[in-house]
C-alpha cells in the first residue's frame, strides 16, 4: 500500500435532520453582490449550525452568515472585499471543511414552481368546494324553484371559474397526451370535468332540479391532493448535474508576468499558468509545472488516502491541494474538464433512469382507453334504448366520473406518502416518488467502500503492540501535520494515555512527511522512500529516528457502523452484493476482510462504476448503487435505484433517491423490506380500485347513479385506498 506523505484531513460526518428544505420559490433570485456560498461536508447537528454561523460571522466584512443543514450549505453575505478562501480558513480552524460554490449556478436548483403551483390550485379547490357544498346543503335539504335556481347559479359563478383554473394541470396533460395520438389517466379526468361542468350548467340554464358543481370541484379536489402527495414525495430531487456543476471553482489566481491575478475560470485558456494555495480546489485540469504537495483526489476517484504530486505530474479540477503551492499549466477549463465530464455522464445517467414506467403509469396504459370505451357505450346504449340525449350523457357522466381514477391516482402517493413517513422516523429520506417500487425490485447491491462501507478515515492496526517511545515520537511529528494518517496516530497516542514526545523544530516537506529533531537526533515520519524503507503492501507511514531503520505502522480503514449487518441482512434477503471502489487492491482488501461479498472490483475510476452498473442492467440485474463520493454520482444516477449516506458529497446526495440520514447502514436492509412491503399495499391499493369499480361501473351503466352519487362513491374509494395506505405506519 501507499506510502504517503503526511498532510490534509476530511472530517467525517453523521447527519441529523436539524433543519428543513430550502423555502421554494416561483423563479431564479438574483444573486447579491458579495453573496458568497459554500459546501460543507462536515456539518451534522445543530450545533455545528451554531458554530459556523459565529465563526463566519467573527471574520471581518461579513454581515450576515446562514447555514442549511439538509443541504451542507452556507451563505454568507459579505463586502467586497471578503474572499472565499478567507472564509474557508476560518472554518478550517474550527475544524470544518468548506469549499466554495457557484451561487449563480445554485440559484437555479432550489426551485420548486411546480409543487407551488399544485398547492395553490389545492387551495383554490378546496375553498370553492367548502362553499359550493354550503350551497348545495341547501339544495338537498328541500329548496326548490327560484331559490333552487339561484343557489345553482351561484355555485356556477364559484365552481366554473375554479375548475376551469384548478383542472389546468390534468388539461395540460390530456392535450399532449392526445396530441402525440395516445391515453393516460387525465384524458378520462379532463373529460369527465368538463362533461360534469357542461351538463351542470346546462341543466341550471333550464332550471332542472340537479346540478353536479360540487361533485366536478369534489373530484379536482381530491385528485389534485393525490397529483401533489406524489410531488411531495420528490421535492428534495434536483439535477445532480447541475449539483456537480456548481462545484466547479468560479474564480482562478492567474500568473501574469510573475504577477497573481484573480480571474474567473472561465477566462482561462490552455497555456495559462495558475498557482494554486495549500487547501485551495484546483480550477482546471492541467499539469504542475512547479512546486510538490499532495493532493486529495477522493472526490474524483474515492481513494482515501491523498497523492503525491510534482512536476510532471496531471491533475484536474475538483481535487484539492494540501499541503505546498503548486503552479499549474492549464490544459482545459470550463466545460473541458474532466469536473465537467463527469457531470455529462450524471446528466446522461439521469435521463435513462427517467425512463422508469411507474406502476400507475402502466395501469394507466390499460385503464384509461376502458373507460372511455364504457362511457361511450353507455351514452349509445342508453340514447339507442330511449331516444334522450339528456338522460344518455348524464348516465355517461356518472359512468365517467365513477370510473375517474381518482383511486389510482392516489394509491401509489398514498403508499409512498405513509412509508416516506416510516422511513424518515428511521433516518431515510425518499427523495424520488418511484424509489420505493424500483427498490423492491433489486436483487443486487453495489457498494462504493471509502465513506459508505467504510469511514474513511485510517486507523492503526494494533495500537496496543507499537513501543510507547515510537507512538509518542509519531503524535509529536504528526501534531504538526494534518494528514488523515498523522491524524490516526495522534488518537492511537491519546487512547494509550501517551503524551507526545518533546520534538522541536518540526517541518513539512510537501510530499513528504514531517520531520523534526528529539534530543538533537533527526526524526521524520513520512512516505517510505523518504526514510530509506521498502513500501508495505498496505497503507502505511513510518517513522525514523535517527540512522536506525524505519519502523512502520500500518492502517486500515474502519467499517461504518451497521455495515457488516446490513451487507449480511440484505444477502439474506437474495441480493448479491458487489464492491466497486477507487482504492487500492490491498486498501480494499484489508477493509472489507470477513465480509460476504460476491465480487469486489479496485482501482476503478468514475467511468469504471458507470460501466460496470450498466454491464449488469444489461445482465438484466436491478441494481441498487450505495456511494458517497463525486466518483460515484454517475453510477449512482445510472442505478436501477440508489442511496447516500448524509455525509456524502452534495452531488452524491442529489443524484441518489435515498438519503440515510445517521451514519448506520442498518437501515438499509429495513428501507428494503419496507419498500417491498409498500409495493405489496400499492398493488392491494390497485385491487382494492378495481374491486370498487366492478361493483360501481354496473349500477351506473344501469343509470341507477346520478353524477353526484357517482362523486360520493369515488370519494369512498379515494378514502378507502388511504386507509389501507395507512397500515403502513
Amino acid at each position: 500500500m501507499a506510502d504517503t506523505a503526511l498532510s490534509g484531513d476530511r472530517p467525517a460526518a453523521a447527519a441529523c435532520p436539524a433543519c428543513g428544505p430550502a423555502p421554494m420559490r416561483t423563479e431564479p433570485p438574483p444573486v447579491e453582490p458579495g453573496r458568497l456560498m459554500l459546501s460543507l461536508p462536515g456539518i451534522h447537528c445543530a450545533g455545528c449550525i451554531s458554530r459556523v454561523e459565529k465563526g463566519l460571522a467573527a471574520v471581518p466584512g461579513v454581515r450576515d452568515a446562514r447555514v442549511n443543514l439538509t443541504l451542507k450549505r452556507a451563505s454568507v453575505a459579505a463586502d467586497p472585499g471578503v474572499t472565499a478562501e478567507a472564509l474557508v480558513t476560518a472554518l478550517d480552524a474550527l475544524g470544518y471543511e468548506a469549499h466554495e460554490l457557484d451561487a449563480d449556478m445554485l440559484a437555479a436548483t432550489d426551485l420548486d414552481p411546480a409543487g407551488q403551483d399544485l398547492l395553490m390550485r389545492l387551495g383554490v379547490a378546496g375553498f370553492a368546494m367548502m362553499n359550493v357544498m354550503l350551497l348545495s346543503i341547501s339544495v338537498w335539504l328541500g329548496a326548490a324553484d327560484a331559490t333552487r335556481s339561484l343557489l345553482h347559479w351561484v355555485s356556477a359563478l364559484i365552481a366554473l371559474p375554479a375548475v376551469a383554473f384548478c383542472g389546468v394541470p390534468f388539461y395540460r396533460s390530456a392535450l399532449s397526451a392526445l396530441s402525440a395520438g395516445r391515453l393516460n389517466m387525465d384524458v378520462p379526468i379532463s373529460l369527465a370535468l368538463i362533461l360534469a361542468c357542461g351538463m351542470s350548467l346546462y341543466e341550471t340554464a333550464l332550471g332542472g332540479r340537479h346540478a353536479y358543481f360540487d361533485a366536478a370541484l369534489s373530484l379536482t379536489f381530491f385528485l389534485l391532493l393525490g397529483r401533489y402527495l406524489d410531488h411531495r414525495t420528490r421535492a428534495a430531487a434536483r439535477s445532480a448535474a447541475q449539483e456537480l456543476a456548481a462545484l466547479e471553482v468560479p474564480r482562478a489566481v492567474k500568473l501574469v508576468d510573475g504577477v497573481e491575478v484573480a480571474t474567473p475560470v472561465a477566462d482561462l485558456a490552455p497555456g495559462d499558468l495558475v498557482r494554486v494555495k495549500p487547501g485551495g480546489r484546483l480550477p482546471v485540469d492541467g499539469e504542475v509545472i512547479d512546486g510538490a504537495s499532495e493532493i486529495d483526489r477522493a472526490l474524483l476517484t474515492g481513494e482515501s488516502l491523498p497523492v503525491f504530486a510534482g512536476p510532471g505530474a496531471a491533475v484536474n479540477a475538483g481535487e484539492v491541494n494540501l499541503t505546498g503551492p503548486l503552479t499549474v499549466r492549464v490544459s482545459a477549463a470550463g466545460a473541458d474538464t474532466a469536473l465537467r465530464r463527469i457531470a455529462d455522464l450524471v446528466a446522461l445517467a439521469e435521463t435513462s433512469k427517467n425512463r422508469y414506467v411507474s406502476l400507475a403509469d402502466r395501469a394507466a396504459a390499460i385503464y384509461a382507453p376502458g373507460v372511455h370505451l364504457l362511457a361511450l357505450a353507455a351514452f349509445v346504449g342508453w340514447f339507442w334504448a330511449t331516444g334522450e340525449a339528456r338522460l344518455s350523457i348524464n348516465i355517461a357522466i356518472a359512468v365517467l366520473i365513477i370510473t375517474c381514477p381518482c383511486a389510482l391516482g392516489l394509491a401509489v402517493p398514498a403508499v409512498t406518502t405513509a412509508a416516506s413517513g416510516r422511513l424518515y422516523r428511521r433516518g431515510v429520506l425518499l427523495k424520488s416518488g418511484t424509489a420505493l417500487e424500483r427498490l423492491a425490485e433489486i436483487d443486487t447491491v453495489v457498494f462504493d467502500k471509502t465513506g459508505t462501507l467504510t469511514e474513511g478515515l485510517p486507523e492503526l492496526d494494533a495500537p496496543d503492540d507499537h513501543p510507547a517511545r515510537a507512538l509518542a515520537v509519531a503524535a509529536a511529528l504528526g501534531a504538526g501535520s494534518s494528514h488523515p494518517l498523522a491524524q490516526a496516530l495522534a488518537r492511537a497516542a491519546a487512547a494509550r494515555g501517551i503524551a507526545p514526545a518533546p520534538v522541536d523544530g518540526i517541518v513539512e516537506v510537501p510530499g513528504y512527511g514531517v520531520g523534526g529533531r528529539l534530543d538533537g537526533v533527526r526524526v521524520r515520519l513520512g512516505r517510505a522512500a523518504w526514510v530509506g524503507a521498502a513500501p508495505a503492501d498496505r497503507t502505511a507511514a513510518f517513522l525514523q529516528i535517527g540512522d536506525a531503520p524505519a519502523q512502520p505502522f500500518l492502517f486500515t480503514d474502519a467499517l461504518r457502523p451497521g455495515a457488516a449487518d446490513a451487507v449480511a441482512a440484505l444477502r439474506q434477503a437474495g441480493c448479491a452484493i458487489e464492491v466497486i471502489s477507487g482504492d487500492s487492491p490491498a486498501a480494499v482488501a484489508a477493509s472489507l476482510a470477513g465480509l460476504p461479498i460476491d465480487a469486489i472490483t479496485a482501482g476503478a475510476l468514475p467511468e469504471d462504476k458507470i460501466a460496470a452498473v450498466e454491464r449488469l442492467s444489461a445482465e438484466g440485474r436491478r441494481v441498487l448503487m450505495v456511494g458517497d463520493g463525486l466518483n460515484d454520482t454517475g453510477a449512482l444516477a445510472g442505478a436501477h435505484v440508489s442511496a447516500a449516506p448524509a455525509s456524502a458529497l452534495d452531488a452524491a446526495r442529489v443524484a441518489s433517491d435515498i438519503v440515510l440520514m445517521g451514519g448506520d447502514l442498518s437501515a438499509l436492509p429495513a428501507c428494503l423490506r419496507t419498500a417491498r412491503v409498500a409495493r405489496h399495499r400499492i398493488k392491494e391499493n390497485f385491487a382494492l380500485a378495481a374491486g370498487y369499480n366492478a361493483i360501481a361501473v354496473p349500477i351506473a351503466l344501469a343509470g341507477f347513479c346520478t353524477p353526484f352519487a357517482a362523486a360520493l362513491a369515488m370519494s369512498a374509494s379515494s378514502i378507502t385506498v388511504s386507509l389501507n395506505a395507512l397500515r403502513l405506519r
